[in-house]
């Protein structure tokens, strides 16, 4: 489930770094998925992954299965053979229009889709929407309503408006993941 979708403040992804390193011994610091064929490098390949809890990151791959035992005792460890294991793909652009235009399509809907066509993380448009994503406020409201129904990550723009440049460093600090702004008239 996407940070945003099940925290509960604005700073999704620092908060829950925090709350690790604060308890590491609650999370192992890997998990582990193996598979007889996996795309690595373009090609499908016998591959175990390593990829860190406290990041999400990819840290270790080995062309070949490993055993479990070759982790330290109580490292989670699944072998989907002979599934294939796939990168998922990154969406930097839809409009989940909630709240405001949840009609036009939502958290719910939107990242269902997303999951369902190999999307794994979608990243949402900012001035499109009701509130648009100018102000920490405006981005609270978008994260309280994304909490909860999300299928897959979910991470926000800010907007660049005349007259906000005072809400871009908190937005930052909020966890935005980039900006939008027009440099002429959207129409």
């Amino acid at each position: 489930m996407a940070p945003h979708a099940t925290e509960s403040n604005v700073p999704a992804v620092s908060s829950r770094l925090a709350n690790e390193t604060q308890h590491p011994a609650q999370s192992p610091p890997i998990i582990v998925l193996a598979s007889s064929r996996a795309v690595v490098a373009g090609r499908i390949t016998e591959a175990t992954i390593a990829i860190s809890t406290v990041t999400g990151k990819i840290t270790s791959i080995f062309h070949s299965v490993l055993p479990a035992s070759d982790f330290p005792s109580g490292t989670p460890y699944v072998d989907h053979s002979p599934h294939i294991l796939l990168p998922g793909l990154v969406d930097a652009h839809v409009h989940l229009n909630e709240p405001g235009r949840t009609e036009w399509e939502g958290f719910w809907t939107g990242t269902r889709a997303a999951a369902f066509g190999g999307v794994t993380t979608v990243i949402d448009m900012p001035l499109n929407a009701i509130p648009p994503t100018t102000t920490v406020n405006g981005l609270r409201e978008k994260v309280a309503a994304a909490r909860g129904q999300c299928w897959v990550d979910v991470g926000f723009y800010g907007g660049i408006v005349p007259g906000n440049v005072k809400e871009l460093k908190p937005l930052v600090r909020a966890g935005v993941r980039g900006f939008k702004g027009f440099l002429i008239d959207s129409g």
